[in-house]
């Protein structure tokens, strides 16, 4: 029996473990969080959850753990290891699409896993070799720099559903929701949700960018009418073409400046507005999480990993599903997830499967087109702007490093700034720092998940 690990339990990891269940597969789904779901499905602390409870029930359930590094290296010839260097995991035999192929000596996948909560102590570490790997480990906030972001009270969209959502907290009494994309929509909801006077929604491309992107689609015309009339039952003003440009205050956040902005996301003078606020949530899309995906040898374009049209990687058995591969929402999520865990099992996706898979791709490009990031929304930043807020290293601190010869290239950047070299290690900070210095973030660490020196240290490893 294949055995496939999926790492991630939101829409498209619990898509795919339930397509590999069908297809016959031995499963084991890990996730950071105590429930699975993910963002998406995020419930109140200790909520059941019957359907994935269910589903669960059927795999090696894994939950509060993280998986702190991968290893993909090529078997020795002769190698009893692990069942994963015996080339040849059934539907994984196609050299073209990056698996082992005839007479190839295969490739022996190592998962090293910490299971416990993340900030409690005597975690235990394990590691997994499994025969297919499936990696939908999703995305996280994209949030672009703007002066006094670095103060309290300015929360990513994501960490104000979040807690809204899991905990019923509320990240201030009057809030004002900014950035780009329509997550910004289920963000206001789930705030009014716990008593949040909105102040106003912000989208930050014009009425014509957004247009020309949706167009007509009636398949989420329903959604967004919700939306409109919880925003209109609350009057919750929404405006196009205006965002966050400045939050002031002192010991946090106390008001917002804000601009209308051009299709390239230039601020139009003259056209300011202040709102009085406690806290402020901004979104400017996703940022991918390819941590796993690097480690595995995949193959990344603009920052998403690349599959064919079953879900698989450059990499040997290694397959990707969800965000990673290009942020689509929940319904992309879910149909990527299940042609993953077909192929993964060794079965063959069905071609209704798959054109459901091509038409929420289809949605993917609207939504891209409709929200992009426009290229001159620096223009915004001052030269004591904190980018890195972890290092606090400022915009005209990389201005400087990037004139200065002594300091060529990212490595060098990022040695002489000590930008991206924080707690989040690039993560929040990494795209902005790549698109305004003229480099490409590559996210390449090693260690994947932050670990204590002392778990690293420990010579206790379970294999499972």
């Amino acid at each position: 029996m294949t055995r496939v690990v999926v790492v991630g339990a939101g829409p498209a990891g619990l898509a795919a473990a339930e397509a590999a269940l069908r297809a016959g597969a031995e499963v084991t789904v890990l996730d950071q969080s105590d429930a699975p779901g993910g963002q998406y499905h995020r419930t109140l602390y200790g909520a059941r959850q019957p359907g994935f409870e269910k589903l669960l029930e059927r795999c090696d359930w894994w939950p509060e753990s993280t998986v702190w590094a991968l290893e993909a290296t090529p078997c020795a010839v002769g190698d009893p290891g692990a069942a994963s260097c015996a080339a040849g995991v059934a539907g994984a035999g196609d050299p073209a699409a990056g698996a082992p192929g005839a007479g190839s000596q295969g490739v022996r996948l190592r998962i090293h896993v910490l299971r416990g909560p993340a900030d409690g102590s005597g975690r235990e570490r394990h590691t997994l070799e499994p025969d297919a790997l499936i990696l939908a480990t999703g995305a996280h906030d994209r949030t672009l720099p703007f002066p006094g972001w670095q103060l309290p009270g300015v929360f990513t969209a994501g960490a104000a559903q979040a807690l809204a959502k899991g905990e019923r907290v509320a990240v201030g009494k009057r809030v004002l929701v900014a950035g780009a994309g329509p997550f910004l929509l289920p963000v206001a909801e789930s705030l009014l949700g716990v008593g949040v006077e909105v102040a106003a929604v912000l989208e930050t491309n014009p009425a014509a960018t957004v247009l020309k992107g949706w167009g007509l689609h009636p398949r989420k015309a329903g959604e967004l009418a919700r939306y409109a009339a919880t925003l209109v039952r609350h009057r919750v003003p929404y405006h196009l073409g205006r965002t966050v440009v400045e939050a002031r205050g002192d010991d946090r956040v106390r008001e917002v400046v804000t601009a209308r902005v051009r299709a390239d996301w230039s601020v139009v003078p003259g056209t300011e507005r202040t709102y009085a606020v406690d806290a402020v949530c901004v979104g400017h899309g996703f940022t991918p999480q390819p941590e796993l995906a690097v480690a595995a040898g995949c193959v990344l374009d603009g920052g998403f990993v690349q599959v064919d049209e079953h879900q698989r990687t450059s990499a040997t058995r290694v397959f990707a599903a969800g965000e990673i591969t290009g942020i689509g929402g929940a319904d992309a999520a879910r149909a990527e997830g299940a042609v993953a865990g077909w192929a993964a099992a060794g079965g063959t996706p069905g071609r209704a499967l798959l054109r459901e898979r091509d038409r929420t791709r289809r949605f993917a490009h609207r939504l891209k087109t409709a929200h992009p990031i426009g290229a001159a929304w620096h223009g915004w930043l001052r030269d004591d702007t904190i980018v890195c807020r972890c290092e606090e290293t400022s915009y005209g601190e990389l201005k400087s490093a990037v004139a200065d010869p002594v300091t060529p290239g990212p490595h060098a950047l990022k040695l002489g700034t000590r930008a991206g070299l924080g707690p989040c290690q690039g993560r929040m900070c990494g795209p902005t720092v790549a698109e305004l210095c003229g480099g490409t973030e590559r996210h390449h660490r090693p260690i994947a998940q932050p670990i204590r020196l002392g778990e690293l240290a420990d010579p206790k490893e379970t294999p499972a």
